[in-house]
């Protein structure tokens, strides 16, 4: 599973409004600055600040 590349090109952290990237699982979209991983769940991503986690800085697809 994939999300769309210019969705990814839109959406942007809730809470630090910085850049998200894809995780390597593809089961999550990662901020750049703060780290919070917000889940895909059925291939929508979940951009709410609650329903995020924070996990250290390597864990994007580039």
């Amino acid at each position: 599973m994939s999300i769309d590349p210019p969705l990814l090109d839109i959406l942007a952290c809730p809470y630090c409004k910085a850049d998200i990237k894809l995780t390597l699982d593809e089961k999550g979209l990662k901020c750049v600055k703060c780290h919070r991983v917000y889940p895909i769940k059925d291939e929508i991503p979940v951009m709410l600040i609650d329903e995020a986690s924070i996990e250290p800085e390597r864990r994007t697809k580039d």
